[in-house]
């Protein structure tokens, strides 16, 4: 799964408009933007993951003699642009902003510079990526923000739409904030925790209950997870469980990572009398796990009620992101500048003012407040400005003009997101270990006042334009309004 060449997984139109291209030469370089336009599950942010594939994915960009072979067959590419595929490579430039950061909507996650053909050719395998990672990772966050604390388990392998769903897809949770995954392959991939407990069909298997509690115990005595609802949670489940730890504690096992799991049921009924049961055996540390289709609202909820459960595993909805099912980035033609000259802005325009394009070539600061280290704003710029901290900033909704707001000298910080990836075609960024991501995720996500956080009507996090970009933007508007269509 790591060693394909994914060069052919494009959109036919890239390839039908890179021959288009080269039979009309043009001596063009481009900047295409990657962005998305509302964030995942009506929420006031989300997490950009999915570089380190893009980046392998840019490493081994060729076209094979069998590609080359298999295009020929269709019927609608000519000799010689073929022939200039068999030698086809990227060689352009890509900015980005790392992953496990904080996003919010219409800022460039990743810049692309590069000949209008290689930078047409790379946009469905750059958003398929950073779409489907970029969605999982922010669903991992909401459902960890909903556990509070509580060790939250990845579960999803055999609900995923496929193996690399599947395996991407608990990547990204593990980066939003996930403990492990039960996924073996993607701990082996990516060197992340990978834990698990025992099926239904294990308790089956055996002449009674209490017999596959002591067989289970007797093999992992480190992490004797008892799954406790195949007959009867409170009568039959969790007494065996307590038989069990009390054989264990008397045989002097380090009592260490054991407990019970509960996969159905009433989970806050049946975890709060578990806990008085297992607290009035001298099991108050016990872990207390549960699954059975869980999301952020229902852990939530059941937080709110007061369930006893301190480890969550999650499957279905996360993996899948059940009930918000795609992150909707674009990747959006922003300048041209033809062979040494300057970037010319491009826009692109829509009655719906929302899908109306940023121009020109440009980066991304974040400004924090100083004394608290939350996030005030985003201002997306031309690349070449600055901000100084130093000085009173006013920044205002690009949309709505008359709101802005006022940042006083000394009371903010500056950084600016987007980092270098490839210069020249060559990659010049070391991904970091997805445990770091997840690390860098936590630290991320702190940054995010408590109102951005809010399930229900999230306060909006501003992202706005620098002037000399709002004139440029407003500039090019006017200029396509007077021209004929």
């Amino acid at each position: 799964m790591n060693d394909r060449n994914l060069t052919m997984m494009t959109d036919l139109y890239e390839l039908t408009m890179m021959q288009g291209y080269f039979k009309n030469p043009t001596d063009q370089t481009v900047v295409f933007d990657a962005f998305y336009r509302t964030n995942p599950c009506n929420g006031g942010y989300a997490i950009c993951v999915g570089l380190e594939q893009v980046i392998s994915y840019i490493r081994d960009l060729h076209f094979s003699p069998d590609d080359v072979e298999y295009l020929r067959t269709l019927g609608i590419f000519e000799d010689d642009f073929l022939e200039y595929l068999r030698g086809f490579h990227f060689t352009g430039d890509i900015y980005a902003i790392p992953e496990g950061t904080v996003v919010f909507p219409r800022e460039p996650l990743l810049k692309v510079i590069a000949p209008i053909m290689e930078a047409q050719l790379v946009e469905p395998v750059i958003l398929n990526f950073i779409n489907h990672q970029s969605l999982i990772a922010t669903r991992a966050a909401r459902v960890c923000q909903s556990a509070r604390g509580d060790a939250v388990m990845e579960f999803g392998l055999r609900r995923a739409q496929g193996a690399d769903a599947a395996n991407l897809g608990a990547r990204a949770a593990v980066i939003g904030g996930c403990i492990g995954t039960s996924n073996v392959l993607t701990s082996e991939l990516f060197h992340v925790p990978v834990k698990g407990t025992h099926a239904h069909s294990w308790i089956m298997s055996f002449p009674d209950e209490l017999t596959a509690f002591r067989t289970y115990a007797e093999l992992y005595p480190k992490a004797c997870i008892l799954l406790v609802d195949t007959y009867d949670v409170l009568r039959s489940g969790v007494p065996n469980a307590i038989k069990v730890f009390t054989e264990m504690r008397e045989a002097g096992v380090d009592m260490k990572g054991y407990g019970i799991r509960i996969d159905s049921g009433d989970i806050a009924y049946l975890s709060k009398k578990a806990y008085a049961m297992l607290s009035e055996a001298g099991f108050e540390d016990a872990v207390i796990s549960a699954s059975s289709d869980l999301d952020e609202y229902l852990i939530n909820s059941l937080k709110q009620q007061g369930a006893k459960v301190n480890s969550w595993g999650v499957g279905t909805n996360l993996i899948t992101s059940n009930g918000w099912s795609a992150f909707g980035g674009v990747y959006k033609l922003a300048a041209i500048k033809k062979g040494e000259g300057e970037f010319q802005p491009t826009i692109k325009l829509s009655e719906n003012s929302e899908k109306i394009t940023n121009p020109g070539n440009k980066t991304v600061f974040r400004l924090y407040d100083k004394k608290t280290g939350k996030i005030r704003a985003d201002l997306i710029a031309l690349e070449g400005e600055s901000i100084d901290p130093e000085k009173d900033l006013v920044i205002f909704d690009p949309q709505e003009t008359w709101k802005k707001t006022r940042l006083r000298a000394g009371t903010f910080t500056v950084r600016e997101l987007l980092v270098p990836v490839f210069r020249n075609g060559l990659c010049v960024y070391e991904s970091p270990s997805v445990m770091e991501i997840r690390d860098i995720c936590s630290r991320e996500k702190d940054t995010l006042w408590d109102e951005s956080k809010r399930f229900v009507n999230p306060h909006e996090v501003y992202v706005d334009l620098s002037d000399k970009l709002y004139d440029m933007k407003k500039k090019l508007l006017e200029q396509m309004s007077m021209k004929d269509m």
